[in-house]
This record gives structure tokens, sequence and C-alpha cells, in this order.
């Protein structure tokens, strides 16, 4: 069954600016982001889209602008505050304890970023070994993994915490197609379980088996937004992102 999308944003970002030093990198973006929506975010490299995520993500403050999640204002909070309220995050490149195993990095996601104690994690890692076809590898290091159960681990590390949304910071780079494949397999999963998604992805085709809106940025901006095969046939997406435009 696909989730039912409500009208109230789970996520709002309003005016959102980041800069370092004299180099602005976030330029007033606004986003709303709905529960139960899988939203897609593309653009060409240097668009912002990561400098967002880590906004989102509480990774840095914002120079200026508000973000709000389920009506908490997240202004001032850290990553690990926002964790526990319910967002979480992959990055592009995995990042799990490589001399643990995959059941100890599920443990130390939920007692770390979920606050649970030892049996509730020992659960909580159960049922995302289960949900993310990790079962199999549960007791092998994280560093005998090849790239596609390093990926995911990114993706149950993240959901071992418990997350009501999760940002997924180009989950596919590196994969071969059948690898691809199983990976929006396992994210179309996620998303039918009613887990709000936000993906960052280079990787057009996969991007569009999975979501219902699409956002694209440009030089710190929002360009365009709305139905993904609209947003891709817009002419100034296609000259941002595609370096053409139609005839």
């Amino acid at each position: 069954m696909r989730a039912v999308v409500t009208a109230d944003p789970i996520l709002r970002a309003r005016g959102v600016n980041k800069s370092y030093g004299a180099l602005k990198v976030l330029h007033d973006v606004d986003i709303d982001v709905l529960p139960g929506e899988a939203l897609g975010i593309v653009g060409p490299n240097g668009a912002g889209k990561t400098t967002l995520f880590g906004a989102l993500a509480g990774s840095f403050p914002v120079t200026s602008g508000a973000i709000s999640f389920n009506g908490i204002d997240l202004t001032g909070t850290r990553a690990s505050d926002r964790c526990q309220l319910g967002i979480a995050r992959t990055h592009q490149v995995p990042r799990p304890f490589l001399g643990m195993t995959v059941f100890e990095n599920l443990l130390v996601a939920a007692q770390s970023g979920a606050r649970l104690d030892a049996a509730a994690a020992t659960g909580r890692a159960a049922d995302v070994l289960r949900r993310t076809g990790l079962a199999d590898a549960a007791n092998r290091p994280a560093a005998a993994l090849g790239l596609l159960d390093r990926k995911r681990l990114e993706v149950a590390r993240a959901l071992a915490t418990g997350p009501k949304l999760i940002l997924l910071d180009e989950i596919g780079g590196g994969l071969t197609e059948s690898e691809l494949i199983a990976l929006v397999d396992l994210i179309q999963s996620l998303r039918s379980e009613g887990l709000t998604i936000v993906w960052i992805e280079h990787i057009l085709h996969a991007l569009m088996r999975v979501v219902t809106r699409l956002i694209c940025m440009s030089e710190g901006r929002i360009l365009a937004e709305g139905e993904p095969r609209d947003v891709m046939a817009n002419a100034e997406v296609q000259r941002a992102y595609l370096g053409s435009s139609p005839e």
C-alpha cells in the first residue's frame, strides 16, 4: 500500500541562507516536505544540495532563516537533537565503524541515536537487519562488506535511530545497475512503510522510480519544483543540469 501524504509539512525551511565568509552557498531556500512523500533533489555539482542536507540535519548552523520539524523550531539544535526528534541522514561515502560487525553498528545507532536501552536496541537492530536485507551479514565486520551492503548498512544505521524522515545523500553512487535496482527496491519498501524520504541523487532513472515530487537546485537556489517529469522538461533545468535545452 502506498503511504498517504497529508497536507501539513513534517519539515519546513524558510529563507535558509548559508555562507562561508564571502562565499554564499545557499540563497533564501524555501522547502516543505510532506509526511509520507518521497521528494527528490537534483542539480549540478556545486548547486548546494549537500549543504542543504547539512543544514536540515543540523551538521552546522545556517547563516539565516528558519527550519522546523513537526512544528518544532530547530534553530540552534544539534544534529544529535534532530536525530532524537526523528531526522536521520546518510552520507555519500558510507561511514560505518569498520571494526564492528553489522549488528554492532546498528546497536550503536539505536543506543546513541535513539537513546534506547540494550534490550530495546537489540530488538530494533534485529528488525532493521530484516528490513534492509542484511540479516545474513549480521555478524560480519563492516570492513568485509561489498559496496552494496555498505550502502545498505548506511541506510540501516539511519533506520536504527527510528526516524520519521530520512535524508539520502547520493546513496546510489558507484553501484552496478543490478546493485542499484536492489537499493531502489529497498528505498521503495521503506516509503511503502510510511517513512518520509528526501533523496539527493545524480542517477536520474533510479530517482525517478521512487520520487513523486522533484526539486532542482542551481547555484544555491531552487530553480524549479513539481512533478518529476515536468521539472526535468523545464528549459531552465535542462540548461542548468544537463547543459542543454529543448529546441
